[in-house]
């Protein structure tokens, strides 16, 4: 996973961990995909006050305007769980407090539809996401360390995907366009996972959009009061700028493929924050070095990540053929758990 295991409040519950974000055009509307970290076990959703959240961007300031709210109730016998989403408008999708419209309820592995075409699927899947330790650690070390990766002893013909064979506890939603402003409006999401607190209020516990933001960059350090996972993106240019900044024009400068790695680093810094995936209602996804236009299922982001950063092209070895099973063209669009190769 992209994101997986970076805030201390998810380790004590990986269910509550989000791994993946992804967002493209799907057959009717535009699909939002939130995956739970899979070393939650296949222990599905979290059932106790807790709260799975699509956010939604809708005029560019990186703060939601439209809140999707997923809800889990305890498992029956057979591990199935009811779930039900609401939509929440304007004030009321920062509100946590506030308890917006019912759309639809259904329960996990079965898809669920509105007569107006939203649809919403919930269930244990394949996981779309590949990428090789051996590469991720060179790159994440150097980045810590101001150097070029060291990857002499890497033999990409030995290259093994991490997480071959894994699931996810995915959400799927898809939403007709003219919901979102139609075809060719602006949208950015991020998703969220929150937790009710002992004093009444609510904890946010995790939040991802950009692939391996926080596995490249150090941004959760409890030592020094760094929480990102329970501050908004609205903030994350004031909050984690100078750190993007720093780490990025130290690699770039030691890899030396950039003419000017400041200016390289303020780029970097200003594409990879606010922490929000960008794209246009309608269009087809993809998530590349030169455009960033939501996120696809097959889309290899780690390379996209490594070169964005490092300013040089660092390969994995591996592609969309080394992820567990084969995401399809129809909903849900991710494959069926225990899917193998």
């Amino acid at each position: 996973m992209s994101h997986h295991h970076d805030s201390e409040l998810a380790r004590q519950d990986p269910r509550l961990d989000i791994s993946d974000t992804y967002l493209f055009r799907g057959t009717t509307g535009t699909v939002f995909v939130v995956n739970v970290n899979p070393l939650s076990g296949g222990g599905g959703f979290h059932d106790d006050e807790s709260r799975y959240e699509i956010k939604v961007d809708t005029d560019g300031d990186a703060v939601e305007d439209i809140t999707y709210r997923f809800t889990f109730q305890p498992p029956a016998a057979d591990g199935s769980q009811h779930w039900e989403l609401r939509r929440l408008d304007g004030p009321a999708a920062r509100d946590r407090f506030a308890d917006g419209t019912v759309l639809l309820t259904g329960t996990t592995g079965e898809p669920a539809q509105t007569p107006d075409g939203l649809r919403a699927w919930a269930g244990a899947a394949g996981d779309p996401f590949w990428i090789e330790g051996t590469v991720v650690t060179a790159v994440k070390t150097a980045i810590a360390q101001g150097t070029a990766p060291d990857l002499a002893d890497f033999d990409p013909a030995g290259a093994t995907n991490l997480f071959a064979g894994t699931d996810v506890q995915a959400i799927v939603l898809e939403v007709p366009d003219e919901a979102l402003g139609g075809a060719g409006a602006a949208i950015g999401f991020w998703g969220s996972t929150v937790l009710a607190t002992d004093a009444g209020g609510w904890r946010q516990i995790n939040r991802c959009a950009n692939p391996l933001l926080n596995t490249l960059f150090d941004l959760e350090d409890a030592e020094q009061d760094i929480d990102f996972n329970a501050t908004e993106p609205a903030e994350d240019q004031r909050r984690y700028g100078a750190e993007i900044l720093r780490a990025a024009e130290r690699a770039a400068a030691a890899v030396g493929a950039v003419p000017d790695a400041a200016a390289h680093a303020a780029r970097v810094r200003d594409l990879l924050l606010p922490d929000v995936l960008r794209y246009e209602v309608g269009s087809d996804a993809v998530f590349a070095v030169d455009r960033r236009n939501g996120r696809g299922l097959t889309d290899c982001v780690p390379e996209v990540m490594f070169e964005l950063v490092l300013g040089a092209p660092v390969k994995l070895g591996l592609d969309a053929s080394s992820a567990t099973g084969v995401p399809g063209d129809v909903f849900p669009y991710l494959s069926a758990a225990g899917a193998r190769h």
